[in-house]
């Protein structure tokens, strides 16, 4: 295949313009994301055979691959069929995120799930976020999330994009493994209600330390805040059991992503 030298070759005007999620959502053909580097890349090609996404295309910089799993990659997925683009280094930086890049990217169409699709036989235990704000903290649960064994990830009332470079970038390519749903508060507690999933939420005020409680049971979802704001009122009631991760210092909460995890892992034990 020729090597790609104008910035306004189709393809990579595709490319720069899913870097943006309003370009995503208006797509013709939505669902489409960018994976850049080499592990993020090499992931969405294992997930791909895996049956857990689609991939549309690799685009890659002869000039800038050169570590050989990376050229290992592209050539096996060229014999498979599958369209690797080379372009030179000047375009592959032209729609680059990183600065110094690897010199390798996919364009993929992860899997799409919704609440009607997850229940306890195939979702057991998962996290539900109310409206995350920052992206690299859903990338960092998704990573957590795949290092407990849990089942998934749920956004609820949330305008966080899960496909955003920096979640990509912290989930460690997990987020292509994993089912990810959006839904308002009100679906997922019914839904949540009708599963029979027990509910755990976190709260600086909760009268119960997370250290003192040990019965966990499932199915179950750990029900976390934002990041400015925590669960509200509404949010707790939902909740089973509310548990307090105690706070030594001057600040008044954990981060999210942090607090995710230490609740994840007291929940595996």
């Amino acid at each position: 295949m020729d090597l790609i030298s104008s910035r306004t070759n189709p393809k990579i005007k595709q490319v720069r313009l899913l870097r943006g999620r309003t370009a995503r959502q208006a797509q013709k053909t939505p669902g489409l994301v960018v994976v850049e580097g080499l592990h993020p890349v090499g992931e969405a090609v294992a997930a791909a055979q895996a049956g857990k996404l689609a991939l549309d295309s690799i685009i890659y910089a002869p000039d800038l691959l050169k570590s050989d799993f990376g050229l290992a990659l592209v050539r096996a997925q060229s014999a498979a069929g599958l369209p690797c683009y080379p372009v030179t280094r000047q375009v592959f930086e032209s729609v680059a995120d990183k600065e110094n890049p690897q010199g390798i990217l996919a364009v993929a169409r992860p899997k799409p799930y919704s609440l009607e699709t997850l229940s306890p036989g195939n979702f057991p235990w998962g996290v539900a976020l109310v409206a995350p704000q920052d992206p690299g903290n859903v990338g960092t649960i998704l990573r957590t999330i795949d290092a407990v064994g849990a089942s998934g990830l749920l956004l609820l009332d949330s305008s966080v994009d899960p496909y955003h470079p920096s979640a990509v970038r912290a989930s460690m390519g997990a987020l292509f493994w994993y089912p990810i749903a959006r839904a308002s508060f009100d679906d997922f507690a019914h839904w949540a209600l009708l599963g029979g999933y027990t509910v755990y939420g976190t709260s600086a005020r909760a009268a119960t330390d997370y250290r003192e409680f040990t019965a966990y049971q499932q199915p179950s979802i750990l029900l976390l805040g934002s990041e400015r704001q925590g669960l509200g009122e509404e949010q707790s009631a939902v909740c089973h059991h509310m548990l307090r991760l105690p706070m030594h210092g001057r600040g008044t909460s954990l981060n999210l992503a942090v607090a995710a995890g230490v609740m994840l892992y007291t929940m595996l034990e």
